[in-house]
């Protein structure tokens, strides 16, 4: 991540930096004082864990592939088909999990506001689906 007092440029990282706390391959770009931005992934057939976070909101934005998203707060719950071009919100607090389709992975870069303060965020909450991240080759 970048020093946020001062401009930069970055470019996706070809392979993933590290691992999501939902299990999902994550390539971290950059980041101001007010928010920051990633790029995640699942292959195809792939699901995350369910997970909820504790004092940031994202916005995702699908640039590639096909999945699913569930997402649940309170009363409101449900499904919203991920593909190239949709974008969805994920308001604090909000339970979500994400799955690729069974032929093919998904990827979405998503702005995390405030910035992502590390780990403890992400708390591990029960899902839709049973996950399965994380234990193949990243995308």
């Amino acid at each position: 991540m970048s020093d946020h007092t001062t401009f930069a440029t970055t470019r996706l990282p070809a392979q993933p930096t590290g691992t999501a706390p939902d299990g999902s391959a994550v390539r971290v770009l950059l980041n101001l004082a007010g928010g920051s931005m990633a790029h995640f992934g699942l292959l195809a057939g792939e699901t995350s864990h369910a997970v909820a976070h504790r004092s940031v909101e994202e916005v995702w934005y699908v640039v590639a592939g096909r999945g699913e998203l569930w997402r649940r707060q309170a009363e409101q719950e449900e499904v919203v088909a991920l593909e190239q071009g949709v974008c969805v919100t994920l308001p604090r607090g909000t339970h979500f999990q994400f799955r690729a389709s069974p032929t093919e992975a998904v990827s979405v870069v998503a702005v995390t506001i405030p910035r992502w303060p590390g780990d403890g965020e992400a708390q591990i909450v029960p899902g839709r689906w049973v996950h399965s991240a994380n234990q193949k080759q990243p995308p």
